[in-house]
């Protein structure tokens, strides 16, 4: 459930009416409603044990008014740059709240972490153990650290979001697994917590999780027999959501959370989870206004004037958004067969193909569903399009939480060399 409807008419986030966010902001822009934020937050900490850490994966979603939302619920933040630790810890969120993911930690985003006392580091590889040991000496710091496990599990999602296979960027094999921890515990920098495994993205079954988990609590035990203090359990992010409406919904959070309490029992370790899509993605939205409607011999073309910079998974993923229109269509109105496209310089700029609505015309205005994670975050400027501003709404209260830069703040950002002047 997210708090978008048609009021009067208007397609709206919970009070605001979008049409008046268009007139007053601009187009494009992403509206993200605080209440469906809260409201996910809320359904999936209530279905998993009391004393687990939810880490807000913030790659999906880095605004600091959403950041500051949820960390206002109680959530930390899983972060997998010192960008975005910085960003956390800007929310307000605390920093034994924030767990370090990633497979290219640098060495100063190493010390920035050990500097803010983050509450573990999910060790992807031998080599960054090793970096993660010096560095943590040389400060006369202990690291405490998971190391991501792969547990060689088939998420069955996208192969451009599934990690939890042998032959991935990400975390160590299983095979290898007792080896590096056997490395790990001899490294006077290196605190061993528990750990970690995260296999993909978008997963709408429970059976992948159900495996990698039982896989992964089999280890704790293994690794205990070898001496290891295994106290956490970071059991990563990934559950689905519905992108399509009408499609089968990907499991809920309460049969999720049944799941991992079953399957978790008796291994007496605290339980970390990294939901980002879950949380943010349908509670957001993006409002762009039809430029013109082009008529071809075979297709009829919605051009919008938001494009692929500003949203760019159905180029990326050839992912499904629902797109409807502001205004509530009549019933039983004619529909129309349109590829929605944006102006971005490049086929790949597609919304969606072969797509009906309701017969639409230039002004009109839509929005783009399920567009609140990995949306903004993976915004750019191609083709000098400055990218679409946020606005975040409460109850009938709005604020742009990020502004659209103008094409002069764009072209400023550029320096001319010296030996070009004149």
């Amino acid at each position: 459930m997210n708090f978008f409807s048609y009021k009067d008419g208007i397609y709206s986030a919970e009070d605001v009416p979008l049409d008046r966010l268009a007139e007053e902001v601009g187009t494009p822009f992403y509206c993200y409603s605080s209440a469906t934020l809260e409201r996910h937050y809320r359904i999936f900490s209530q279905a998993l044990p009391a004393d687990s850490l939810i880490a807000f994966s913030v790659k999906a979603n880095g605004n600091l008014g959403v950041l500051k939302t949820l960390g206002r619920m109680g959530a930390g933040a899983d972060v997998v740059s010192g960008g975005e630790l910085k960003k956390a810890r800007a929310a307000g969120i605390a920093a034994d709240k924030i767990v370090f993911s990633g497979v290219g930690k640098t060495k100063e985003e190493m010390q920035l972490a050990l500097a803010e006392g983050i509450f573990q580091f999910n060790v992807e590889s031998e080599p960054e153990l090793d970096a993660l040991n010096a560095v943590a000496l040389a400060m006369g710091k202990q690291a405490p650290v998971t190391l991501r496990i792969n547990p060689d599990v088939d998420a069955k999602t996208h192969a451009k979001i599934t990690t939890g296979t042998s032959e991935t960027k990400f975390g160590i094999p299983f095979a290898h697994a007792r080896e590096a921890y056997g490395t790990a515990a001899k490294l006077k920098g290196i605190a061993i917590v528990g750990i970690d495994v995260h296999i993909g993205s978008q997963i709408t079954d429970l059976a992948p999780f159900e495996a990698a988990f039982r896989r992964v609590g089999e280890l704790a035990q293994t690794l205990r027999a070898d001496g290891h203090a295994i106290t956490r359990l970071d059991l990563g992010g990934g559950l689905g959501v519905p992108y399509i409406e009408d499609n089968q919904p990907p499991p809920d959070p309460a049969a999720y959370g049944a799941m991992v309490t079953r399957v978790t029992k008796g291994l007496d370790c605290r339980l970390i989870f990294e939901p980002g899509r879950l949380i943010a993605a349908n509670a957001g939205v993006l409002v762009t206004r039809v430029i013109y409607v082009k008529r071809g011999d075979a297709k009829t073309f919605l051009i919008v004037d938001a494009g692929m910079n500003d949203l760019i998974r159905p180029a990326l993923y050839d992912s499904h958004h629902e797109i409807v229109p502001l205004r509530e269509p009549v019933p039983g109105a004619d529909r129309v067969t349109y590829d929605v496209v944006g102006p971005v310089c490049e086929t790949s700029d597609l919304f969606a193909g072969a797509r009906a609505l309701p017969e639409l015309k230039p002004g009109d205005l839509v929005a783009i569903q399920s567009a609140g994670a990995y949306g903004a975050v993976m915004a750019s400027s191609y083709n000098a399009r400055p990218p679409a501003a946020e606005v975040l709404v409460r109850g009938p209260e709005w604020a742009i939480v990020r502004a659209r830069l103008t094409h002069e703040q764009l072209i400023a950002q550029d320096h001319i060399p010296d030996w070009l002047v004149g």
